[in-house]
């Protein structure tokens, strides 16, 4: 027993040695369990000396374990939508939340809290951060013969930057939070609240470099391409690694949005008898499209030569479809005579006079 005092009596000085190092610029008590999460998950022959990051993280794991945090019951209807996380509030459904808000009716209440912050300005007392699944599940039961059941919610003191942190913490262990979602959240973020810097988005948040670029890729395809797939969970980031280079490339650009489009038409045809065609099948068909070779254009039409008599070339015609007209190019180093040339002018205006008519 006196081992495990001693133990935690360590961890927590660990937690105070780490709260009283200097911290980065704008971050605060929020920011560390992100920041915890960088060095750890590595095989156990690769971990020595545990680094700075990793002590404060179990410090901070130990503490939440020994603290318990304060909830409140709140209504749904106290509550406004924070619109910077990442879940479409809007697109939720009975469907999508079905299984979720059987076992809050079961079980009376949400056993998870929602996080929320105070909005003393706003229309609404709170602000939903964190917990937007069980806030409509909530709403749900509210609307449906069960309006007993109340929100059990968190409360956060957090500004914008530290909410999305707060939010994409938990978002990264959703599955239902489909890739497109967070990477539309994140493209959104790195202008609102790092200035457009990424890299300084990728450090606060915990995570490599290249996986947010990966993420912003996608968020950047057009409209056209998002909906060449039958349901937005079907687009990943790993179909925006492909897409995205050759959309940049005007070359293939074109060639991708039609086939896009015409997908687009297809997956509607197929969504009326309650069929689809899988993500990976139209990733593959829009790469394809870019790799076939454009349309040869049309060999240009030889000018038709101005000839005498005799068959010597005087010239050529030159073509003028704009004034139903014809130009004439003539050799003046040509040896026909004055003679010659009017004599072969005569007929090229004759055909086309007779083709104006």
């Amino acid at each position: 027993m006196s081992s495990v005092r001693g133990k935690r009596r360590s961890l927590l000085a660990n937690a105070i040695e780490s709260i009283g190092t200097t911290p980065a610029p704008n971050s605060g008590p929020e920011a560390m369990d992100s920041e915890a999460l960088v060095d750890r998950g590595k095989p156990a022959d690769e971990i020595s000396t545990p680094s700075f990051l990793e002590r404060r993280g179990i410090a901070f794991d130990e503490i939440a374990r020994t603290v318990k945090r304060l909830t409140i019951r709140l209504k749904p209807s106290e509550c406004s939508i924070w619109p910077g996380n990442a879940r479409d509030h809007a697109a939720l459904s009975y469907e999508r939340c079905a299984s979720l808000i059987e076992s809050i009716r079961e079980e009376g209440s949400n056993r998870e809290p929602v996080v929320v912050r105070r909005t003393p300005q706003g229309e609404h007392p709170y602000e939903l951060i964190v917990g937007t699944r069980r806030h409509y599940s909530v709403s749900w039961l509210h609307a449906n013969n069960h309006s007993e059941i109340e929100l059990v919610a968190r409360i956060e003191t957090v500004d914008d930057e530290g909410a999305f942190r707060l939010a994409d913490l938990e978002n990264r262990e959703r599955e239902d939070v489909t890739d497109l979602e967070r990477a539309r959240n994140y493209r959104h973020a790195v202008d609102a609240y790092y200035s457009g810097v990424r890299t300084r988005m990728a450090e606060r948040l915990a995570i490599p470099k290249q996986n947010l670029h990966n993420l912003l890729q996608l968020a950047e395809l057009p409209d056209e391409v998002v909906a060449a797939f039958a349901e937005p969970g079907d687009l990943r980031v790993r179909h925006g690694m492909r897409l995205s280079p050759l959309l940049k490339n005007e070359q293939h650009r074109a060639a991708v949005i039609s086939a896009a489009l015409a997908l687009r038409d297809e997956q509607q045809r197929l969504k009326d008898v309650g069929g689809k065609i899988e993500g990976i099948k139209v990733c593959e068909r829009l790469v394809a499209a870019a790799a076939k070779p454009a349309a040869a254009k049309p060999a240009s039409r030889a000018k038709p030569p101005l000839t005498a008599v005799s068959g010597k070339e005087i010239g050529r015609i030159l073509a003028d479809t704009r004034t139903k007209g014809i130009t004439i190019n003539i050799n003046p180093n040509g040896a026909a005579s004055v003679d010659e040339i009017l004599e072969a002018l005569r007929p090229a205006i004759e055909s086309a006079k007779f083709n104006r008519d």
